[in-house]
């Protein structure tokens, strides 16, 4: 019975500790103290723990302050957790588009349409998806061998033909959903602009100089090196660009 009552206890604390952090947050954001209200948010992900809504909201509060690229950031984790959140996807959306650089994606037309449709789901509904498609599709082959007539058996075995499809299509997308809410491989650029070098290090020349981006593109991150204090990226920008990037200059998804 006590360790029950320390348990309610524990729980109510929690709650109440949330309760005081968000509004704290959420009365700072609407005075237009955005810095405050950014500060808050983060300490409610880093006390309370992650959450899809403490993301929306950091993000809300970076973009307000000025920092595009934070916001960026903050949505993208966001997603990550939720999905098929409007909300999150359409802020998400806009915040991209008002972005400097228009970097194309490195995937495929039917790569990039195979994402952003397996990014609409959880990875767990799609596998359910799979799952029962192939659960019917069993029942169809049985229909098939043990049907009577030609029309029924016909159905049974396009049907089961079909579901089959569904099956390995939502296994695949299954997996892409997944892959992309656990990739660390993937940052955003945070400072206001940032030139990229041809070596692990700050270019010294011209020569050395790679490109200029913005705040707010997104990088693919391959390798990366330690120099000192600071950390050096490779990046993939797109299909035909790759090069160094400060730590600095970043942050991960």
């Amino acid at each position: 019975m006590k360790k029950l009552l320390t348990i309610i206890l524990l729980i109510a604390q929690t709650v109440a500790c949330e309760a005081n952090i968000v509004l704290r947050a959420d009365s700072a954001y609407m005075a237009d103290d955005f810095d405050s209200a950014v500060a808050l948010y983060q300490e409610a992900i880093d006390s309370l723990g992650p959450s899809a809504e403490r993301y929306y909201n950091l993000g809300n509060a970076y973009y307000r302050s000025g920092k595009p690229g934070k916001a960026i950031v903050s949505y993208e984790r966001a997603q990550r957790l939720a999905p098929t959140n409007r909300d999150i996807r359409e802020n998400l959306e806009f915040v991209n588009s008002t972005t400097i650089d228009r970097i194309e994606p490195s995937t495929s037309l039917v790569g990039g349409a195979a994402d952003r449709l397996a990014a609409r789901v959880h990875p767990d509904v799609w596998a359910w998806l799979g799952l029962a498609a192939f659960i019917v599709a069993l029942g169809g082959v049985c229909v098939y061998f043990l049907g009577t007539g030609v029309a029924l058996r016909k159905v049974g075995f396009f049907g089961a033909g079909v579901l089959l499809i569904v099956c390995v299509a939502a296994n695949i997308l299954a997996v892409r959903s997944a892959r992309k809410a656990s990739s660390s491989g993937q940052a955003i650029i945070v400072a206001p602009s940032v030139i990229l070098s041809t070596t692990p290090r700050t270019p010294k020349d011209r020569t050395e100089e790679a490109m200029l981006l913005h705040e707010g593109t997104k990088l693919t991150i391959l390798d990366s090196i330690s120099s000192g204090d600071n950390v050096w990226y490779d990046v993939q920008v797109d299909d035909s660009h790759r090069a160094w990037i400060s730590g600095e200059a970043i942050e991960i998804i």
